[in-house]
């Protein structure tokens, strides 16, 4: 494992790290910056480099988990222990079925047709389909969001807005569509704030992610060769540092710049596609 190729590793990791979580979709990157310039399956091997991609997104989830840890120690419950150490927590509302309940629909969904979406789905022109039409829904759901939203913190979410956001992350498991910008939508039409809507949205990527990139790295293990470790070690800390960095200046600026500058960027994307694949 040479240094260029390290190097590539660290690059994979960036874009995962930058594109997982804001609404723009991670797989279309993937598909402009590797199957266009890095090329990854040239020299990992097309199995390796998809178990590559798995395990990146692992450090994705990471930071996700490190930026919402106190969020997560609430809803497991683990906050009694560390009153009983002596520490105080904060008075949360957000519960842990709120989160199962935003969770069921595209985890059903998922299940049945994951097989189908991975032989199927995974193409250039339904990725340029999945980008184009999240980003119309984004700009719909700033156009007739609530303009004093019932909702400014995640801890109001009620469990039919929850269940309402379940559904409409059913859209995202069309390759392009973009989980984060589906249920950030979703959620603001509902009546959420848009730093509402994005808290909900991190906080339910964990287990949904953390389950769908577990299935698939059990299903890859095999591809998992000593020779590709530093490959992998490299572009997980990548994609951990840049996601770190990406979900908090993200969750900073939404209730400012709202959806459409992302949904823009969706639409150039896809010309940019477009034009380098057709």
């Amino acid at each position: 494992m040479d240094f260029i190729e390290l190097l590539k590793a660290i690059i994979l990791g960036l874009v995962e790290g930058l594109t997982e979580y804001a609404p723009v979709s991670s797989t279309g990157h993937m598909i402009i910056v590797d199957d266009m310039w890095l090329q990854s399956n040239e020299f990992l091997g097309k199995y390796t480099a998809n178990t590559f991609k798995i395990v990146i997104q692992l450090g994705s989830i990471l930071a996700a988990v490190f930026v919402f840890k106190d969020r997560f120690i609430e809803l497991l419950g683990l906050n009694r222990l560390r009153k009983r150490a002596g520490q105080t927590g904060n008075s949360k509302h957000l519960k842990l079925t709120h989160v199962i309940v935003g969770l069921i629909p595209a985890g059903v969904m998922g299940l049945l047709f994951d097989d189908y979406i991975d032989e199927h789905l995974f193409t250039t022109k339904t990725v340029i389909i999945g980008l184009l039409i999240g980003a119309i829904f984004m700009i719909i759901a700033d156009i007739f969001r609530s303009k004093k939203p019932q909702v400014e913190t995640v801890d109001q979410i009620s469990y039919k807005q929850a269940l309402t956001v379940g559904l409409i992350q059913c859209l995202s498991l069309w390759p392009g569509f973009s989980r984060s910008g589906a249920t950030i939508s979703g959620g603001v039409l509902t009546g959420m704030s848009h730093r509402a809507a994005s808290d909900f949205t991190f906080i339910m990527a964990v287990p949904i992610m953390a389950g769908a990139s577990g299935l698939s790295l059990i299903k890859n293990w095999e591809y998992f060769t000593m020779d590709s470790l530093p490959f992998f070690i490299a572009g997980f800390i990548s994609a951990f540092v840049f996601a770190l960095i990406s979900i908090r200046f993200f969750l900073k600026l939404i209730n400012k710049i709202k959806l459409v500058p992302f949904a823009i960027y969706r639409i150039v994307l896809v010309g940019v596609i477009y034009f380098l694949y057709f």
